[in-house]
């Protein structure tokens, strides 16, 4: 069976530990055809005024839905979760981790096209979605797009970034190709997505603007301390620190 490409957003209502999916929005990618799910549901917990402000979602839109769970969207990914599918996100971590609560694990293969891209636009001023979308000039095309498969796009909306995401894939995969002309493009964004990123320049702390090889040359008693006592320090973080001291 040809392997299926699930390109995937979700909203929330917020960010912390009890937060739940109200949005699940996605595209299936066929050999022949595309699959759009797009559905809103309801949540026990409050939606928070900060993600209201990003989403637009309010709890109006929500009466009378069901949970995410019991949605057909939710059990359509759940038939889709197999070995051979991969499953293609903007910050995957935040999506997968909320989409655990309702529990789904994927045993899909991942690509995080964030990650991806901070390997191959390492010098970018930013690697957010909507920065790419303008940097690039995607929005050209997501009329012509949206019109297609009958979707409506708007900034911070799952289905509105999925399209968006469609578009940034290609360029991002042409990207790949150029970048490593040998290998397989889908199976390296798999592999980069898997890759530490290597951290050069502090973007905040007492050595903001400094580079870590700098850092690690006048004070490296100070990156030891972060690696030592920092607790919510991410691998990137820790794998670029560890680089920097070893050099």
């Amino acid at each position: 069976m040809a392997a299926k490409y699930i390109i995937l957003d979700t909203e929330t209502t917020g960010t912390q530990e009890l937060d739940r999916v109200i949005q699940l929005g996605y595209m299936v990618l066929g050999a022949k055809e595309i699959e759009v799910h797009n559905e809103f549901f309801n949540s026990e917990v409050p939606i928070s005024i900060p993600a209201m402000e990003v989403h637009g979602i309010t709890p109006a839109m929500l009466e009378g839905k069901g949970s995410c769970k019991t949605s057909t969207s939710y059990k359509r990914l759940c038939e889709l979760n197999t070995w051979e599918n991969y499953l293609i996100i903007h910050n995957a971590k935040f999506d997968l981790d909320m989409l655990e609560k309702e529990g789904f694990q994927t045993q899909m293969k991942v690509i995080d096209t964030l990650r991806v891209a901070k390997h191959i636009f390492e010098d970018e001023d930013a690697h957010r979605l909507q920065y790419f979308r303008y940097k690039m000039e995607l929005y050209k095309e997501e009329e012509k797009e949206a019109n297609t498969l009958g979707i409506e796009v708007k900034a911070h909306d799952a289905i509105g970034d999925v399209l968006v995401l469609k578009l940034f894939l290609s360029k991002l995969k042409e990207a790949v190709i150029k970048k490593f002309p040998k290998e397989n493009p889908v199976e390296k964004m798999v592999d980069l997505t898997n890759t530490p990123i290597l951290i050069t320049l502090f973007k905040f702390g007492k050595y903001k603007g400094k580079t870590l090889a700098e850092v690690a040359r006048s004070d490296a008693g100070y990156l030891r301390w972060m690696l030592t006592s920092m607790e919510n320090l991410d691998d990137d973080m820790r794998y670029s620190i560890n680089t920097a001291l070893s050099a």
